[in-house]
C-alpha cells in the first residue's frame, strides 16, 4: 500500500491521541536509511528514539531472533522459565554499575521498568514517597507520568496524577539552574514536601533525554549518592534513553564512577525487540514477597535472544569504541556550526548522544522552538529523521545509530547543515 492509502487507514482507525503526524510509512530499513512505503529513503537521525543503536535490523540480531523462534516464542517465564531469561539477567548483573551484588527483573518497557523500581523501593525501604527531577521523562503510565518532570502532553487531558511524588530542580546552568541551586533545592523538597524518613527514592536520568540532553555532573550524582546513603533512601537511576553505548559507556553512570541501587534499561537494550529491565542490589530486589513482580510477557524468549546477541555485537564491533568516536565527529562538527551560525548554541554531548538549541541570540538565549521545529520539517522533506527536544522545545538531539556509515553520515550533516542556513535565513 502507498502512504496515502495508509495514511487513510491511520485517519480512520488508529486513535487521534497515538497516531503520528507523520505521514510517511516505514517499509523496510537497514542501519542508518530506511525506506517508506512510497520507495523514498530516509536516513535516521533518530534511531527509533534511541533504540537502534546498532542500526535497524543488525544481522546478527535478526539471527539470533530467528533461531529463537524455531524453538520457544513463549510460556510465561512465571509459569514455565527458560535459559534466556536467567542468562540475560547473569550478563546484566556482571556489566551494571549497583551497589553489591545485582539482581535482575526483565519487564516489557521503559515505563514498566519504572514503575516496578518504584514497587521495589518501596517495599525495601517500608516507605511510600519518591523525589524526581524538573525535565525528567519516565513514561506515559499513571505512575511514570506522574514522575515526568514536564506536564504537556503527557498529562494533559488525564486528570489528577497519583501522590507521594515530588520534584526537585534539575542542575541546567545555561538555563540559570547551578548545581549549587539544584541541590539545595533538592533539600528544600526534603524539609518542605518529602522528608528523608518518608522517601523510598531518589529517581533521576544521568542524562537528560526528552528534557533535553543535559548531562548532570559527576559531582551532583556524587551528592545524590551521599544524600540517598545518608537518609537510607535508594538512587534510582533511568537509563532507559542513555544506556546501551549512548554516551560511549554501556551506562552513562559510568562516566561518574558513582554506583546506583536500581537502574532501568529498555530502549538499545535488544535492537527493537520490545524488552525492559530493572537491576538492582540484591537485598533491595528480593525485598518483596512471592510473586509480586512480573507480567505475562515479561521477558519473552524472542527479545532475550535478541539482548544478548546485542552483547555480543558489542565485544566483536567495539561499538563503545564507535561510539566515542561518533560523539567525537558530532562535537567538532556542531562547535563549527555554533561558530558560523547565529542561532546554534550550547553545543553538548555526552558522547554522541549529543544536541544544541536553537535561540534568538547567544547573548539572550532566548528558545526558538519554532525554529527547531521548521529545521526538522525541513530535514524530512529532505529525507533525514531529526528530533527535537526539551523543556523549551527548542532543542535538537542526535540519535543515529552508532554503527552509521561515514558516508551516510556526512550526507545527514549536510542536510541538517543545508536547513540551518535556509530556515536561520
Amino acid at each position: 500500500m502507498s502512504n496515502k492509502e495508509l495514511q487513510a487507514l491511520k485517519e480512520r482507525y488508529v486513535a487521534a491521541g497515538a497516531a503520528s503526524p507523520n505521514e510517511q510509512f516505514a517499509d523496510h530499513a537497514t542501519n542508518a536509511e530506511l525506506w517508506d512505503a512510497d520507495g523514498k529513503r530516509m536516513i535516521d537521525f533518530a534511531g527509533g528514539i534511541g533504540v537502534l543503536n546498532i542500526g535497524h535490523r543488525h544481522p546478527k540480531i535478526v539471527a539470533a531472533i530467528k533461531a529463537q523462534l524455531d524453538k520457544l516464542m513463549h510460556t510465561c517465564q512465571t509459569v514455565m522459565p527458560y535459559e534466556g531469561y536467567v542468562r540475560l539477567a547473569q550478563k546484566l548483573s556482571e556489566v551494571t554499575p549497583v551497589k553489591g551484588h545485582a539482581k535482575v527483573m526483565l519487564a516489557n518497557s521503559g515505563a514498566e521498568a519504572l514503575e516496578n523500581a518504584l514497587k521495589i523501593a518501596r517495599a525495601a525501604t517500608g516507605r511510600t514517597n519518591v523525589i524526581c527531577f524538573n525535565g525528567g521523562y519516565h513514561g506515559r503510565t499513571f505512575m511514570t507520568m506522574a514522575m515526568n518532570g514536564k506536564a504537556a502532553p503527557y498529562q494533559t487531558d488525564f486528570g489528577p496524577m497519583p501522590g507521594s511524588v515530588f520534584r526537585a530542580p534539575y542542575p541546567v546552568p545555561y538555563h540559570g539552574v547551578t548545581e549549587e541551586e539544584a541541590l539545595r533545592g533538592l533539600q528544600m523538597t526534603m524539609k518542605a514536601d518529602s522528608p528523608a524518613d518518608q522517601t523510598a527514592a531518589i529517581v533521576l536520568e544521568p542524562v537528560l533525554g526528552e528534557g533535553g540532553f543535559y548531562a548532570a555532573p559527576t559531582s551532583f550524582l556524587k551528592a545524590l549518592r551521599k544524600i540517598c546513603d545518608d537518609n537510607g533512601i535508594l538512587l534510582i537511576v533511568d537509563e532507559v534513553q542513555s544506556g546501551f553505548g549512548r554516551t560511549g559507556k554501556m551506562f552513562a553512570l559510568e562516566h561518574s564512577g558513582v554506583e546506583a541501587d536500581i537502574i532501568t534499561m529498555a530502549k538499545s537494550m535488544a535492537d527493537g525487540m520490545p524488552i525492559s529491565a530493572i537491576v538492582g542490589t540484591d537485598k533491595h530486589m528480593d525485598s518483596s514477597g512471592p510473586n509480586s513482580l512480573g507480567g505475562t510477557y515479561t521477558g519473552s524468549p524472542t527479545a532475550c535472544a535478541a539482548a544478548l546477541a546485542v552483547f555480543e555485537v558489542f565485544k566483536e564491533e567495539d561499538i563503545l569504541g564507535k561510539s566515542i568516536r561518533l560523539g567525537e565527529k558530532l562535537n567538532q562538527r556542531f562547535t563549527q556550526w555554533q561558530e558560523q551560525f547565529t542561532h546554534v548554541d550550547n553545543v553538548r554531548g555526552l558522547g554522541p548522544m549529543a544536541a544544541f538549541e536553537m535561540v534568538e541570540s547567544k547573548e539572550s538565549r532566548k528558545p526558538l522552538p519554532d525554529m527547531a521545529a521548521a529545521i526538522t520539517k525541513k530535514a524530512k522533506e529532505k529525507g533525514l529523521i531529526l528530533l527535537s527536544c526539551g523543556m523549551y522545545g527548542n532543542t535538537l538531539r542526535f540519535l543515529m545509530p552508532v554503527t552509521i556509515e561515514d558516508s551516510i553520515l556526512e550526507e545527514g550533516l549536510a542536510i541538517v547543515e543545508e536547513c540551518l542556513k535556509e530556515v536561520g535565513a
